[in-house]
């Protein structure tokens, strides 16, 4: 049977080689959608993905993603588990796609679908997730990015840092903060504190080594070191915001809240985010609306109400808005809240 699937393989091959794509695009499709029917999982697989790889390389996207598509669909259908031989074919299969094809979109979609059904991360696999973040950020796709990203490996911190610095390197200067938090958020709003610092600690590095004249002032303490800059509170408060998160006390968030709450304002997307990470921080509870007849029965009865989901763009990435280029950015009045201690 191996030999009879590598002839057919190696006689799609050759038809790719010749020009006749359409024709071995259908034959590979209609082979492979026999196995299926038969049940024979391996010999499928091996058909679509060494007709996948075959036709991306020859240039042919649309064909080489179907068939790419249909080996996602194949490892589901047989139950595939989520191990390093599968994730490896339908990476090679991923880098093999050219840039902006739109099969390549719902390729990858399918592939983290399969992960978070038959893997161990209900939100799909982190390498996956990497792997697609970083090419799409080589695509000059951030939004995709992103969200590929915040979903990674302990590597992707770095990854989504550079692209929105990148990014913010497009806009107006003291648009630093509106960039930074679209790092930090995400990693916050899925209990990934190590990675928000990390991407935190990228950003203004870049942002210190790239901005000679941008004035800067380290402030230490016996338990931490921060940068603090005058011209971009909000920046500052992004920092200030992870050391409070490790303190973990309500009163101390409240206070560096109300010190920036001027800033703030300006940044009315952030409003959402920063009430979960109230929440799940802090304890401070997100005031929830409901029909009082309904929350005491369900008091009761022992369910509540369900809470109203908070609309957003995408679940955990706050949208940059950016101020208007007519208005000056404020500067604090200090390097750090009075009120806010950092021993």
């Amino acid at each position: 049977m191996a030999s009879k699937i590598q002839k057919t393989i190696a006689r799609q091959k050759e038809k790719i080689a010749e020009g006749a794509y359409y024709e071995a695009h259908q034959q590979l499709r209609v082979v492979a959608s026999r196995y299926v029917k038969s049940q024979n999982w391996d010999s499928a697989i091996d058909i679509l993905y060494e007709g996948s790889l075959s036709l991306l390389k020859a240039g042919q996207r649309g064909s080489g993603g179907d068939l790419g598509c249909y080996l996602v669909d194949v490892f589901e259908k047989a139950e595939r588990s989520v191990d390093a031989e599968n994730k490896g074919k339908l990476l090679s299969i991923l880098r093999a796609f050219p840039p902006e094809e739109p099969t390549k979109k719902k390729f990858v979609d399918e592939m983290i679908a399969w992960t978070s059904k038959f893997g161990e991360y209900p939100n799909g696999e982190p390498e996956l997730h990497h792997v697609a973040g970083t090419l799409y950020a080589e695509d000059h796709q951030p939004y995709d990015a992103e969200r590929h990203l915040a979903l990674g490996t302990k590597d992707s911190p770095e990854q989504l840092a550079k692209v929105e610095y990148e990014w913010y390197t497009q806009d107006e200067p003291h648009s630093a903060a509106l960039y930074a938090a679209r790092a930090i958020f995400p990693y916050l709003l899925t209990g990934n504190l190590r990675s928000a610092n990390k991407a935190y600690l990228i950003f203004t590095s870049r942002l210190s080594a790239s901005n000679k004249n941008l004035m800067v002032q380290e402030v230490s303490s016996t338990s931490s070191d921060m940068r603090v800059y005058p011209s971009l509170p909000l920046l500052n408060f992004l920092g200030l915001l992870l050391l409070a998160i490790q303190r973990g006390t309500s009163d101390l968030y409240k206070q560096l809240a109300k010190h920036y709450a001027s800033y703030l304002k300006e940044v009315t997307a952030w409003g959402d985010a920063l009430a979960q990470i109230g929440e799940m921080y802090f304890g401070i509870r997100i005031p929830r609306q409901g029909n009082p007849l309904f929350d005491m029965m369900g008091s009761m009865m022992g369910f509540g109400a369900a809470p109203k989901q908070a609309a957003s763009p995408r679940p955990g990435t706050p949208k940059a808005q950016t101020p208007s280029r007519s208005s000056t950015p404020k500067k604090v009045e200090g390097p750090v809240p009075p009120s806010v201690d950092l021993d």
